[in-house]
């Protein structure tokens, strides 16, 4: 039982994506932040606000001077640095305070794009070909296309557009330097899907479930690509925003339901274990579902995938979030012995309940 609830995260602040008109993504943390707050207010306990703001270090001691009992961990790294999402859940395990949502190992791994999709493969969960590449390896190019051209270390659909999508080796080259020298980073390049898209939402720790899943519904003129832009996700006068329909709960045949659940439990077991991750997958042209991306922590706003999903099987919002503190406060970290994360599984042995009832 808990009482007091701290609810932690990136404070925005001006960063390269105010260049690239990308700020909005930034933002969109302050929408989870006041829901999540209103949620734990509806449920009658006591939360306070803790942005975070560089540099780490006085940020550590924030989290350090906490007096609750448990943090809703909503912080996605400071504005511009990705790679500081981990930093969080690093130094409260040390500090002995449960939170919400993946170990510091998960959120590394996810962030990169190409490492995730290596130890996919190893373990035979499908997941498109790909190459990583920068503008000193170009030549290296051996997919073919069309390709599909993304930052390999970036989230929330930054730097995604219609360009993303190449065809020949002059888009793929224009891509892959725009991506250098926007975001720093090598680009993921990988065989592109034209199959329906899926995404879906698996919440636990030793006994896991499923939510109901959502379809990525493409209504846009033709020729236009049938990809999930950062414009469909923040930019409502667009195109694509306008163009871009999620379907939930997904309208599929019961062994389809089945199959792609699978797919999602599988993944979530074998990469996060514990807490709640979004599942992102895709059909190929023979109906063989790929996982596109795992988003451990997902965005939890009231009108995106994850409460989306969660409201589809028959939770109201406040009774979502309950449950995901619950969860943190289920696990036990002990700061001298962080939880070991590394042995990924598959097997029965993780005593999964897989489409529970929630």
């Amino acid at each position: 039982m808990y009482k007091r609830i701290a609810i932690v995260y990136n404070e925005p602040q001006p960063s390269g994506y105010d260049n690239s008109h990308e700020e909005k993504a930034v933002l969109g943390v302050l929408d989870a932040v006041n829901a999540v707050h209103q949620a734990v207010q509806e449920l009658g306990k006591s939360s306070i606000l803790i942005p975070l703001v560089p540099p780490f270090e006085g940020a550590r001691k924030k989290l350090a001077a906490l007096d609750v009992d448990v943090v809703f961990n909503l912080f996605e790294g400071f504005c511009g640095e990705p790679a500081t999402e981990a930093l969080v859940p690093e130094a409260l395990i040390e500090l002995g305070i449960p939170f919400t949502g993946a170990q510091a190992d998960v959120l590394r791994l996810a962030l990169d794009k190409a490492q995730l999709k290596s130890v996919l493969k190893a373990s035979g969960i499908p997941t498109p070909d790909y190459q990583v590449l920068d503008p000193q390896n170009l030549a290296d190019f051996n997919l073919g296309f069309p390709c599909f051209v993304k930052p390999r270390s970036e989230d929330a659909s930054h730097g995604i557009s219609e360009d993303s999508l190449v065809k020949d080796f002059t888009g793929l080259e224009r891509q892959v330097r725009k991506i250098s020298e926007t975001y720093h980073c090598g680009s993921l390049v990988e065989h592109f899907l034209i199959g329906r898209e899926f995404n879906a939402t698996v919440m636990g720790n030793l006994r896991c479930a499923v939510l109901p899943l959502s379809e990525i519904v493409y209504e846009l003129a033709p020729g236009v690509p049938r990809i999930l832009t950062f414009a469909a996700k923040w930019e409502p006068d667009s195109v694509y925003f306008k163009g871009t329909k999620v379907v939930c709960p997904a309208e599929v045949t019961e062994a389809e339901r089945a199959y792609i659940a699978d797919t999602a439990l599988k993944a979530f077991k074998l990469v996060v274990r514990r807490g709640y991750a979004r599942m992102d997958m895709r059909m190929d042209e023979n109906g063989r579902l790929n996982v596109m991306e795992i988003n451990p922590n997902p965005d939890i706003s009231p009108e995106t995938g994850a409460a989306r999903q969660s409201a589809a099987a028959g939770m109201k919002y406040a009774e979502f979030i309950n449950k995901l503190v619950n969860m943190a406060l289920g696990e036990k970290h002990d700061p001298k012995n962080p939880p070991d994360v590394s042995r990924r599984q598959t097997g029965a042995d993780a005593d999964t309940e897989k489409y529970a009832r929630i």
